[in-house]
């Protein structure tokens, strides 16, 4: 009787341990402890035995003020960009930052897991404090519960996308993190993107998609779930079963944004082509994703930078563009003419102003970059920005629901009237180097 009750006993406990948590609440403040929170102090390494902790070597430093309000009265910050990661299963997390200093001035940016951008340099007079509210979606490459896994390219794996954990990226002038909360829900609107290197969460800057820009756009209300990757067709996107995972993970009511041609458009088999293959998956797609009660929306592909003599941007994606809107057309879906506007903005910035949206800087730009980047169809954080802007602008136009959660006082966007490039900051992710490579 003895010995069973131990066993009882032990396979309680470890049921327990495999149940993870989905709530959590951190307090950074390094000289009380604050009732209902776990105080984390800036010693703590990440590991998947403890489930949370600052990760990749990086060690920020607290401050304490000795006020009377305990999650105020300290703060974590750095020199340098750092990151603190939390172990979760998949799924919708709402998270709430509580950033500020009681004396200085704060500027914090936050992003989470592969650079997404969440928050861009929220400022904080002393003295006064924010509320960061936003929704974050993570995954893992299993599929439900079908036996089945995406099938990711080698430099996937080591994704933070695809890993078992959130992680955030706290970055700019002088970050000042308070408090961070986590709960998992399940009401926010998801965004399901489906692309391939212009819309994909890209790891490395200087690059940067409108995929990794869209969820600073949005309310916590909706959430972003990217599964956009380089290199990616309809067809690779389907083969990798993607959108398997996709399809697994929404619910009515659900986005999913479809933008491909730059990797399709290299498919040359017989049945390949715009109005062949391209069209015919781009079906599969749409119809996929309706049957489940989700809104399926086309994106055309997004201009390279190929300028003609006379200043006009010239057609290197053939009838792509065309084969995306006439499948709007013909079902019914809503269409965002991404080719168009990626025209419009890059003749209005020229030949030469153009660079400024891309991945093209001398050699020795940014530090370790010996060779010159000279990338005409990969954009950096500004050009992402700038696209982001015209999927905005994409959102309002055909009136979709999901313009109830955009955030309030976006204005109005024109591709002819671009943003000043000397009036954009973003700071650097420090995780990896540039590269050379993408």
């Amino acid at each position: 009787m003895i010995k069973e009750t131990i066993i009882i006993l032990l396979l309680f406990a470890q049921n327990i341990s495999a149940q993870q948590i989905t709530s959590w609440k951190f307090s950074f403040g390094p000289a009380r402890e604050v009732t209902g929170y776990v105080q984390v102090k800036p010693s703590l390494n990440y590991s998947d035995e403890t489930g949370y902790g600052f990760d990749f070597g990086t060690i920020p430093f607290a401050i304490d003020r000795g006020t009377k309000k305990p999650l105020t009265s300290g703060f974590i910050t750095g020199d340098k960009p750092f990151y603190f990661s939390v172990k979760l299963p998949e799924g919708n997390y709402a998270v709430k930052i509580i950033a500020g200093d009681m004396k200085d001035e704060a500027e914090t940016t936050v992003r989470a897991e592969s650079r997404r951008l969440l928050f861009d340099k929220v400022v904080t007079a002393p003295g006064k404090f924010r509320k960061l509210e936003a929704t974050v979606n993570i995954r893992v490459p299993e599929i439900g519960e079908t036996g089945q896994t995406v099938g990711r390219k080698p430099r996937e794996m080591k994704k933070l996308n695809w890993d078992n954990k959130l992680t955030f990226e706290f970055n700019g002038r002088r970050p000042c993190i308070c408090a961070l909360e986590i709960t998992r829900v399940y009401d926010p609107v998801t965004v399901f993107l489906a692309g391939n290197s212009t819309v994909v969460d890209q790891d490395d800057d200087p690059w940067a998609s409108w995929g990794q820009m869209l969820p600073a756009f949005l309310k916590k209300t909706a959430v972003v779930s990217n599964h956009a990757e380089s290199g990616l067709s309809l067809g690779s996107f389907l083969s990798s079963k993607r959108l398997d995972k996709v399809m697994s993970m929404m619910k009515p009511g659900d986005y999913l944004f479809i933008e491909f041609g730059h990797n399709d458009q290299k498919e040359k088999g017989p049945d390949d082509g715009a109005f062949k293959s391209y069209s015919g998956r781009m079906r599969l797609f749409v119809n996929e994703f309706r049957s489940k009660g989700g809104i399926p929306v086309i994106v055309s592909p997004a201009n390279r930078r190929s300028f003609a003599e006379d200043g006009t941007i010239t057609n290197s994606l053939g009838d792509y563009p065309e084969a995306a809107r006439k499948i709007a057309q013909e079902m019914n879906v809503p269409f965002i003419d991404l080719n168009a506007m990626t025209k419009t903005l890059y003749e209005a910035m020229g030949p030469e102003g153009s660079k400024k949206l891309f991945v093209i800087y001398p050699a020795n730009t940014f530090p370790g970059q010996e060779q010159a980047l000279n990338d005409n169809t990969h954009f950096n954080s500004f050009g992402a920005y700038e696209l982001t802007k015209c999927i905005i602008e994409g959102i309002k136009e055909n009136k979709l629901e999901l313009r109830k959660h955009l955030i309030n006082g976006l204005p109005a966007y024109d591709p002819a009237l671009p943003d000043s490039f000397g009036d954009f900051s973003l700071p650097l992710s420090p995780r990896s180097p540039v590269t050379v490579t993408n």
